[in-house]
């Protein structure tokens, strides 16, 4: 490892650090203005940024990068808009820094209570989606962190753009400009110094395909918070309303394939199969998309591949579908948390009953009744933007937003108290 890349992680560690401190008490007030010209610097510099995108999905192609990886790298005036609107809607939600909640007294006459504060110093690794370099910035900004970015070298032009506008936002709001570092070196060195600073930061957030991920959690010795895979499900009851059953099922894997809440299998109560199938199968050849069954699914479409064990515990992020039909929702919702990722999963059904248990016993840090998997995601859920997905089950679960971006410490009120 360079000594030169060692000590340039260092000194980014410890900017970091120092701005930690500035952000914990900066006033709410403040946060808001450099959200507010951070989108505003992304909205006037929409034409630099599409340019500097792009050299890199030229790059991506000439080094052979798949269709869903530059699609997930792409920046269009659609997505740079989401950037910035996504940044005035974090800026319109109520700070969480300092909320003091569940205050009581005690037998002894003191309060307690907690006390949201921020984490410090936030690492954030991604992968091919420079939209991730604003919307993680805007949330740590929000949450009173510090945060280091390091984006994949797919993105490196893009993401140095986005840093740009940040760094024009923060200076003019008065805030420290360390508050928010995008690693400019692709040297992958760099990621390994970032995920063992302990002394420098206080979690890490890993966005990206399984390997990276799979490393980080293997290689850090600071806390992560992350999700591997996003083998997210539709299940189709046999109480569905079948016109729900298959525009849900359709969107859940068309909408955009190169995403982690994608359906990736679809499951069909085996007695309402011949009449929604043909129809999902009809809509979804005609996007192109491949489809792999089971030996009952194949029984009603021959026109499609066979499907592998393998298959159940794919995520495609691709147009390829498996499909798979049960006798009951217990065998859907066995399956689901056998093979599944504990991202997002769906039922399709009218049954109130069977909605209530499938929220219950499915184990996924989302659980939907009638709605696409497409969902799944931080703007829709009304944090104003996402950090990741976090299928963990300790500190946060699910989209991580400005909440999952605090921690809480007690807090005691007294009055010349003394313990007797």
């Amino acid at each position: 490892m360079s000594d030169d890349i060692k000590v340039y992680m260092q000194q980014l560690g410890q900017r970091a650090r120092a701005a930690s401190v500035a952000m914990s008490r900066a006033e709410s007030s403040a946060k808001n203005r450099a959200l507010l010209a951070i989108a505003d610097a992304i909205d006037a510099a929409t034409d630099q940024l599409k340019a500097e995108n792009a050299r890199d999905l030229d790059a991506g192609r000439a080094n052979g990068l798949d269709a869903a990886m530059l699609d997930r790298l792409e920046l269009n005036d659609e997505r740079i808009a989401g950037m910035s609107e996504g940044l005035r809607q974090i800026a319109a939600l109520q700070d969480p820094v300092g909320e003091i909640s569940d205050m009581a007294y005690r037998p002894s006459g003191i309060q307690i209570g907690k006390m949201r504060v921020p984490l410090g110093v936030i690492g954030i690794i991604y992968e091919s989606r420079p939209n991730v370099t604003a919307d993680a910035a805007g949330l740590c900004l929000k949450s009173g962190n510090a945060t280091i970015l390091r984006g994949g070298s797919e993105a490196i032009h893009s993401n140095q753009a986005v840093a740009r506008c940040i760094q024009q936002g923060l200076i003019e709001a008065g805030l420290p400009a360390e508050a928010v570092q995008v690693v400019e070196t692709t040297d992958r060195a760099a990621v390994g110094e970032l995920i063992t600073a302990k002394e420098y930061v206080d979690v890490i957030i890993p966005r990206g395909g399984k390997g990276l991920i799979e490393r980080i959690s293997n290689e850090a010795r600071v806390p992560v918070i992350k999700h591997l895979d996003g083998i997210c499900h539709v299940y189709i009851d046999d109480q569905a309303d079948q016109h729900k059953a298959v525009e849900v099922a359709f969107n859940a894997k068309t909408h955009r394939y190169g995403v982690c809440n994608a359906m990736e299998t679809l499951l069909i109560n085996e007695t309402v199969a011949a009449d929604v199938l043909p129809e999902l199968v009809k809509r979804y050849q005609a996007e192109g998309v491949e489809l792999r069954g089971c030996a009952k699914t194949r029984d009603l479409i021959q026109d499609m591949k066979t499907a592998t064990e393998a298959d159940w515990d794919t995520e495609y992020l691709a147009p390829i579908l498996s499909i798979k039909l049960v006798d009951s929702m217990d065998d859907a919702i066995t399956h689901i948390n056998t093979h599944g990722s504990h991202h997002t999963d769906s039922i399709i059904t009218e049954n109130y009953s069977k909605a209530r248990r499938f929220l219950r016993e499915v184990d996924s840090s989302s659980v939907m009744i009638n709605a696409s998997t497409r969902f799944a995601d931080g703007f829709e859920y009304g944090l104003g933007a996402e950090i990741g997905i976090s299928t963990d089950k300790i500190h946060a679960r699910g989209p991580v937003g400005l909440e999952g971006l605090t921690s809480q410490k007690y807090v005691v009120l007294g009055d010349g108290h003394i313990r007797e």
